[in-house]
Formats: C-alpha cells, structure tokens, sequence
C-alpha cells in the first residue's frame, strides 16, 4: 500500500465525520427551536386567548394572543445583531450553543406561568417577556446552524447541506402539533385548558438536554477558520455590514418574506381560524396540518437538490411566483362541510413554501463573505420573519373579519410579489 493512502484514508474518514456531525447539529438545533417557536404558537391559537388575554370576543382574545406570537419577530433582528456579532467574532460553535440555551430556557419557564385569573395583568406581561427570550434566541440560531451546514458542505452540495436546517421546521411542527394532537385525544377540553397545555412546553427542557449534547461535540467550521487566518475578524460585523453588503442585506430581507407570510397564515391563522370561526374541531384541523407539513418536508428537499443543479435564485423565484398564484385559490379552501378542501389548499401552501425556504441555507449565506456572514443571514432572515410572519396572523385575521377570506389570499399574492422583487434585484449577482 502507497505509504500516502492511510493518512489520506484517515483524512476522508475524518471530513466524512465532520459533515456528519455538522447535518445533525444543525439539524438537531433547529428541530428543538422550532418545536419551540410552533408549541407558542399553537398555544397560542387554542388556549392563551381565554387564559391570558380575557376580553369580550374569542376574536379579541385571538387578535391580543397573535400579537403575542408577533413580539417574538421583533425580538429576532435583536438577537440576530447580537449572536451575529460573537458568531464572526469568536466562532459558530459557542454562539449556538448559547442561543440554544436561551430559547430552551425561555420556553421551559413559560410551563410554569399563573394565567390572568390568577395574577392579572402580570400573567400576559410574563407570557410576553418569556415570548421574546424565544424570540431573541432564535435569532441567532438559524444563521449559525444554516452556516454550519454550508460551510461544511463538499464541492457542488452546498444547497443540500443548506437544507438541513430547513427540514427542521417540518420536524419541528410535527412534533409540536403531534404532541398537541395527543393530549387532545387523552385530556378532557377542561383539563387540557387546566393544565395540559403546559406538558408540551415542559417536554422542550430534554429536547434542549439532547440539542446541547450534540453540539458540544462540534468543532469550528473550515470556512471560519480561514476567515480569521486571512484577516482579524470585524470590530463591529453589524456596521461593516450595513456599510458594505447593504443591498445584499436589503434584499435578502426582501427574498425571505413569502416563506414566512405562507407558514403563518397556512399554519396560525388557519389553525385559529378554523377551530375558532369555523367551529371545524380541534384535532381535525390538526391532523390536517400534520398531513400538510409533510408536503412541505418534500418541498425543501426537492428545492435542495434542484438548487445544487440550477441556483438556488430560480428555485426561490419559481416559489414565489408560486405563491403569488396560490393566493387566488386559497380563500377556497375553508370550507367546514368540506375538510378535505382544506387539506389541500394547505398542503399546495406548505408545499409551495418549501421551494421559498429550502433553498435560502444556500441562497443567504452566499450574499456576505466569512468575516460577516453570520451576522449578514440572520440579520436579512429575521427582519424578514417581521417583514413577512410577524403581522401576517393579524392581518389576515383583521382581513377574514372585515372582507373575508379570500382577501387573505391576496395577502399571500403581495407577499410573493416583495420576495419576487428581491430576488430579481440581485438576479446578476446571485443566479447562476
């Protein structure tokens, strides 16, 4: 044997563990933040109203809950400043890991907290501190665990690599609503309402256990290191960013917006929507959602790989161009006497949101160079999450009250039309 083979045969075992750990700690990661984020949420649209924010209507009570969800999208640009600043400064490793530990925390405590009858108006005040900890740590946690998979990723699999955090969204919710189905069918309405909303935010403390253990193994991305090789890192990465990547930032902001205004209306809005002003029942419209998200899992995984053969620009294009067609159709599909119409509308949503989320590992973190592009990808991905998710419940709850359904719809047309606009601004620097 060439006596060169076994140290490079050491040498590709020891890439070949590095990608691996690096897919499932971002893959891990994003799983348990997410089944975070979306147990608020669905919280949110079946029990917070009446618990924490009691008014005259189950319409008031839905708006003042959505606003809650809402606070946490404008925690995220903060967050995303803040762990982007250490995340290009000291390394992508530490940075997650403390985002990861502020989020689970966060959502551990809210298992804990006296409604309204039982302290007034501090019960929402805490709710909503609680809400933003979520929200500041998922801030930094998207970025960091997008660029651990790229900046991992061989030679022509940056897009699949990138999608890793993608599908933890999927796997996120299905865990998050899967739960919420369960305790459904074994809990009474009154005990659910008592106490068993509370289970799932206390099952989030060992997916953060299981979450911190797997990242701790990791070691620090080879496109880091040869950043701070190269050159010291930025002083301040936020302002070398807005000094020298401020379209790229401005339009990657704009690009995310479809992707968040489809999860919200399609999962949210419908959720509340449908069991509050329909009446449909609870564990109808969830196992709906359950059925629909996995459409979106095969969105993101089509959109990485077709992303990696063509760009990952003409595959965001194409889903939103999607979503600006969908929103002609979706007011349809929320029928009470027709579930099954429902289930499509939602799963065409989620699935077309695949093809506006899959690809942005790749798309986001190819805008910025090493030295601020942790900071640059959360910073566009999160003020999107506001441009695009943060109001997206209320709106559309605002427009289903006043002009229907169907309005609601146009508001998923306007939002692929604001990330169509985005991409197509950068279309000579970033399509293939």
């Amino acid at each position: 044997m060439d006596a060169t083979a076994i140290p490079q045969q050491a040498e590709g075992w020891r890439t070949m563990i590095r990608h691996r750990r690096a897919l499932i700690a971002s893959l891990a990661g994003t799983t348990i933040e997410f089944y975070d984020f979306y147990i608020y949420a669905t919280a949110a649209s079946l029990v917070f109203g009446p618990l924490f924010f009691p008014s005259s209507s189950p319409t008031a009570q839905l708006l003042a809950s959505f606003a809650s969800i809402a606070l946490a999208f404008f925690a995220r640009p903060l967050g995303a400043a803040v762990f982007g600043h250490f995340g290009d400064r000291i390394g992508r490793k530490s940075t997650l890991v403390a985002s990861l530990m502020l989020m689970g925390s966060s959502t551990f405590l809210i298992a804990f907290l006296p409604t309204y009858a039982m302290i007034g108006w501090v019960a929402p005040l805490l709710l909503c501190i609680l809400r933003f900890g979520q929200g500041f740590g998922l801030g930094g946690e998207w970025g960091g665990a997008a660029l651990l998979a790229v900046e991992n990723a061989p030679p022509g699999w940056r897009a699949r690599f990138g999608m890793m955090p993608q599908l933890g969204a999927p796997l996120g919710f299905i865990a998050a609503n899967g739960l919420f189905l369960l305790l459904g069918l074994w809990l009474t309405d009154a005990d659910f309402l008592a106490w068993g909303w509370r289970l799932p935010f206390l099952a989030s403390a060992l997916l953060v256990i299981i979450g911190l253990w797997v990242r701790l193994k990791l070691s620090e991305t080879p496109e880091f290191k040869a950043a701070l090789e190269a050159e010291p890192p930025a002083k301040v990465p936020l302002a070398e960013l807005f000094s020298h990547h401020l379209r790229e930032t401005i339009a990657g902001t704009l690009g995310v917006v479809a992707c968040f205004a489809l999860f919200y209306i399609a999962t949210a809005f419908a959720l509340g929507y449908a069991t509050t002003t329909l009446g449909m029942p609870r564990g109808e419209v969830l196992s709906i959602q359950l059925t629909a998200i996995v459409m979106m899992a095969i969105g993101i995984i089509l959109a990485g790989w077709w992303s990696d053969r063509k760009s990952a620009t003409r595959v965001l294009m194409a889903g939103s161009a999607a979503t600006l067609v969908l929103g002609f159709v979706f007011g349809g599909g929320f029928n009470p006497a027709e579930p099954g119409l429902l289930l499509m509308v939602l799963s065409a949503a989620l699935f077309i949101m695949g093809f506006t989320y899959g690809p942005l590992g790749e798309w986001l973190t190819a805008l910025f160079p090493a030295r601020v592009r942790y900071t640059g990808a959360s910073f566009a991905f999160n003020v999107g999450g506001i441009v695009g998710g943060a109001p997206a419940p209320i709106v559309a709850q605002y427009l289903v009250s006043t002009h229907g359904v169907s309005a609601v719809g146009l508001y998923l047309s306007a939002a692929g039309a604001i990330s169509l606009i985005g991409l197509v601004w950068l279309v000579p620097k970033s399509a293939d």
